[in-house]
């Protein structure tokens, strides 16, 4: 070891502490003793030792309650029992618990060391193991594939994610469904420093009001039919990580006073428990409302909006991104192309045309989704457009456009025809499209 490794000794004998002393130092430790084992909580987090020596049977406090708080001080610190009325359940439960050793007394003074001496090794090769982890994902972060996009108001959201990832302000953003929120949010957490922590998502409209509560806060057992078990809930799951809380405007208000206290304490209270538990997350939320409009219908709380609101993204629809559509429409071939191991398709100009043209009501999910669609129902490599105006028969285009519409958008095809997605003409009817469109139409503005 290049660096004395610090042990802390705790036992309730002063002559057992002076003994261990003398040998540890001896043997080219740095050693810090406390005497009974609610001195050795104090010390755990003034010393911060590489290796706890700790008798088990204590007045007070007793060795298996210092390896519980070692644990959650530092899961990677080595704890060694030591006791000299040793049975099989204190043992079991000591291993079980996370104990590094557990040694009867007496014992010889070279066991001890030699005991010692490989929890030191073991926790300087786990803390130049996350070091060295930590080096990778920090430069690999600036190698974070970002959103795809080059549209203005898009990169102007992306400038302001990559601001505010590192810092642990709560997030929320906004914008319609389809827009890749939840993409944001991965990538905000990925930019951050808890990058090594874990990113846990809860889709708040998807869970009826009992079973949200549990899954966010968690449960003890008996707390309601049904909970046989004690359960975690994602908050602490999330600890030292990220938590995504999508649709966030979904919730009822008496879970919305919940997570309100939960922000405000750092800390939860499982259902059916009296005790908290602090919780230690970075918060992004998101959702399609207007929750300013959702407060002044008294749906959600303007308190909460508050604490949630501290940095807002505002994802711009698809719609608005038009020059965005064609890296898109790549990326998603490609990625198909590649989970199916065929070719990659190709778009035809005129099909991109109208991929520009459509409003695509459910924004980037949507072409997602018709590019997908077009990919497995496309046998050659070349996807075709969708029908032209000329060819229009059977009212495809006019479902979706209202009497009198106009197209906001022409396209000149391949054989040099002008075209358009809808019809100005009263009842006007087109084929039905090619399969794999689906239900593609283009954009039409309303008379």
């Amino acid at each position: 070891m290049s660096e004395a490794a610090k042990i802390l000794v705790i036992d309730d004998e002063t002559a057992i502490i002076d003994t261990l002393r003398i040998l540890l130092k001896r043997e080219g430790f740095e050693v810090h003793t406390a005497i009974g084992g609610r001195e050795g909580l104090e010390r755990l987090g003034e010393v911060r030792p590489d290796v706890v020596l700790s008798d088990v049977r204590m007045p007070g406090v007793g060795g298996l309650e210092i390896l519980m708080a070692a644990r959650e001080l530092d899961p990677t610190l080595p704890v060694i029992l030591m006791t000299a009325q040793a049975s099989l359940q204190t043992a079991i439960r000591a291993v079980n618990e996370g104990a590094f050793y557990y040694i009867q007394k007496p014992f010889a003074n070279d066991e001890l060391v030699a005991i010692c001496r490989r929890a030191a090794e073991s926790r300087q090769l786990k803390v130049e193991n996350q070091a060295l982890k930590s080096e990778i994902r920090r430069r690999d972060r600036s190698d974070t594939i970002r959103p795809i996009g080059k549209s203005r108001r898009f990169l102007d959201v992306l400038r302001m994610a990559e601001t505010v990832a590192p810092t642990d302000s709560t997030v929320l953003i906004t914008g319609e469904s389809g827009t890749g929120k939840e993409v944001l949010s991965r990538y905000l957490h990925e930019r951050s420093e808890r990058v090594d922590g874990p990113f846990v998502s809860i889709n708040c409209g998807a869970l009826p009001e009992t079973l949200l509560e549990s899954e966010l806060f968690g449960h003890v057992k008996g707390s309601f039919t049904g909970a046989v078990r004690d359960k975690q809930g994602l908050f602490v799951a999330a600890r030292g990580g990220t938590f995504f809380l999508d649709e966030v405007g979904e919730m009822s208000p008496a879970i919305q006073v919940k997570l309100l206290r939960a922000l405000q304490e750092r800390e939860v209270i499982p259902v059916g428990a009296t005790e908290t538990i602090p919780v230690d997350v970075r918060i992004i939320a998101a959702t399609n409302k207007d929750l300013e409009e959702e407060i002044r219908r008294g749906n959600f709380r303007s308190d909460l909006y508050y604490r949630l609101n501290v940095i807002t993204l505002l994802l711009p629809p698809l719609r608005d991104r038009a020059e965005d559509v064609p890296i898109l429409a790549d990326y998603f071939l490609q990625r198909f192309a590649g989970s199916r191991g065929k070719e990659v398709a190709r778009l035809s100009p005129d099909a991109l045309a109208a991929l520009q043209a459509y409003e695509w009501p459910g924004n980037v999910r949507e072409l997602e989704n018709a590019l997908e669609r077009a990919v497995v129902l496309t046998p050659d490599g070349e996807i075709p457009p969708p029908p032209s105006r000329r060819e229009s028969r059977s009212g495809w285009w006019s479902r979706w456009c209202r009497t009198g519409s106009r197209p906001t958008r022409r396209w000149r095809s391949s054989s040099g025809r002008t075209s358009s997605g809808c019809s100005s003409r009263r009842g006007a009817t087109s084929p039905a499209p090619p399969r794999c469109w689906g239900s593609i139409r283009p954009r039409c503005t309303g008379s």
